[in-house]
Formats: C-alpha cells, sequence, structure tokens
C-alpha cells in the first residue's frame, strides 16, 4: 500500500514553519515524505512558508516546492484544519489574515487547546526579533549571508552524502559557535515567552529562528517547531496530550530517495508552469516566465 492511502504516524496537531519554499536551501522533498507518512487533525503552517524576499529577487520553483503546496492543499480538502500563521518571508500574506484559500486559514496568530487543557499561543516570532521589526534593511543582508551560508552547506553536503555520512548543518554549527547568535536565541525565547505570560496563556509556538527547542522559561512553554531548511524538525502533539519535537531523519529515518539536488533544467522550470495557484488565489505573485 502506497504511504499516502497509509500514513504511518498519526497526531492531533503539527506545527511547521520556515520552509521557505522558492529558495535553494528549502528540504522540499524530505518534507514532502514527512507530510506524506503523517497526519493530524490540525496542521499549523507557523510563517515563512513562502520566500516571498527570495523570489522577488529570482524566481526559484522546482516541481518539489509545487508538490508540497499541493499536499498541504488536499490534506485540507481532506478534512485537516491548516491554519497559516504569516511570518516575515510571506508577510504579503497578512493582506489576507482571516481568510481562508483552499481550505487553508489565514490567521495572524492562534490560541491551540492541547488534549490535557493547556492554551498554546502560536505565532510566527517576528514581532519579537528588533532587527527584522526596526531595520529591515539590516535583516535583508544578514538574510543574504544566511543564503550563502546555505550555499556552502549544500556542497558540504554534497560531498558528505557521497562518503556515505550523515547531513550536517553548517549554519545550524556556526550559529551555536558563535557568542553573540548564541545570546540572542536566548533573549528571543524570553521575549516570546513574556508575550505567551502577557497574553494569559500557559505557552508558546513559534518559528522564525530555526532552532527547535521545547521547554519551559519562568512557568511558561516555551516550543519552537525548527525549519525545513537547517535541521527537518516538526513540533506534535500526540493524541494524549503530549508534545514532542520530531526531527525527520532522526525520528522517521527519512531517506528519499528524490532527496538529490535539482538539475540544472529543473531550477529553470517555466513559473508561469509551476506558480502554485493558492498563490496566484491571493493575488500575490504574477510574473512572466523567466
Amino acid at each position: 500500500m502506497s504511504v499516502d492511502a497509509a500514513p504511518s504516524r498519526r497526531f492531533r496537531a503539527i506545527w511547521i514553519s520556515d520552509i521557505h519554499l522558492g529558495t535553494r536551501g528549502c528540504k522540499a522533498e524530505y518534507l514532502l515524505e514527512f507530510l506524506k507518512q503523517t497526519e493530524s487533525d490540525i496542521l499549523y503552517l507557523v510563517g515563512d512558508i513562502v520566500d516571498g524576499w527570495r523570489l522577488s529577487k529570482s524566481w526559484y520553483w522546482p516541481q518539489a516546492h509545487n508538490d508540497v503546496v499541493q499536499k498541504l492543499l488536499r490534506k485540507a480538502r481532506k478534512g485537516t484544519r491548516v491554519i497559516f500563521v504569516p511570518g516575515n518571508h510571506d508577510e504579503f500574506a497578512r493582506h489576507y489574515l482571516d481568510h481562508s484559500f483552499g481550505g487553508i486559514e489565514v490567521a495572524e496568530q492562534a490560541i491551540h487547546y492541547t488534549t490535557d487543557g493547556r492554551r498554546l499561543l502560536v505565532l510566527h516570532g517576528d514581532a519579537f526579533d528588533g532587527v527584522v521589526t526596526y531595520a529591515k534593511w539590516l535583516a535583508r543582508l544578514g538574510d543574504g549571508a544566511y543564503t550563502l551560508a546555505l550555499a556552502l552547506n549544500h556542497w558540504v553536503n554534497l560531498a558528505r552524502r557521497r562518503l556515505g555520512l550523515p547531513y550536517w548543518s553548517l549554519s545550524a554549527y556556526l550559529k551555536h559557535k558563535v557568542k553573540n547568535a548564541v545570546q540572542f536565541m536566548a533573549d528571543y525565547e524570553r521575549t516570546v515567552a513574556d508575550e505567551a505570560r502577557r497574553q494569559g496563556v500557559d505557552g508558546v509556538v513559534c518559528g522564525h529562528i530555526h532552532h527547535a527547542e521545547l521547554h519551559e522559561i519562568d512557568g511558561i512553554l516555551y516550543a519552537n517547531d525548527g525549519d525545513w531548511v537547517e535541521s527537518c524538525t516538526a513540533l506534535v502533539e500526540h493524541l494524549d496530550g503530549r508534545l514532542e519535537i520530531l526531527r525527520w531523519q532522526e525520528d522517521l529515518n527519512a531517506t528519499p530517495a528524490q532527496a538529490e539536488l535539482p538539475s540544472e533544467e529543473e531550477t529553470c522550470a517555466s513559473s508561469s508552469s509551476l506558480t502554485p495557484g493558492f498563490l496566484r488565489s491571493m493575488g500575490w505573485f504574477a510574473r512572466s516566465t523567466p
């Protein structure tokens, strides 16, 4: 029986963010396998699903990225409640808050009620990043440096695959080695947790910084679902209310055969043939074939 017909794992809720469709760093093939092999009552898309910053500069949309969008729309059609909370890279969607496209609800933030009675605030988190909020030009400059690190990461992991070594994230390694980056993540976590406390909820689920975590901060549960550029992680709620960070390669032992470097022909595919109907319906990006 196909994987699509029989998902191997079922959860009450799944949170994913920072997919960055439209960029070369996106691990769309791995995400597609994850979506095929998991099922949930609710699926939260916690921002930066599509990278509008990159797409506004140059068009990159291979078939795997289109397949991810179609899979998300298919889940919504088949009864999964899909809630999209836009981030800074897909801020274009914030013009459509409280609307629904293809069954996918667009919301500024959400409150999730776990089976065991906890209330979790769901937001992307860019509003608590001072650089993004008050110096967008600097954020875009940092995005360029990050893209360069991901490009280097691409070639490093190509060599590692040929040597039979597992995936390794150069950018994640650099973030943990740079003192200021580590301090930024700690400050970010505390600030987001403070917002959850201000809103009177039990915890918060966010994304934005590409660093999956699940722990308490002064009595507030802080959960970051990570990303699908570096770590390929998701936050899930089990049927009994237990929360867990799933690391795709480690926990589900994913080895998608198609997770190879795209060919040059794929990367130059026509935007008119690959532009997802979901984006067109939002009137965001009408671009002719490059």
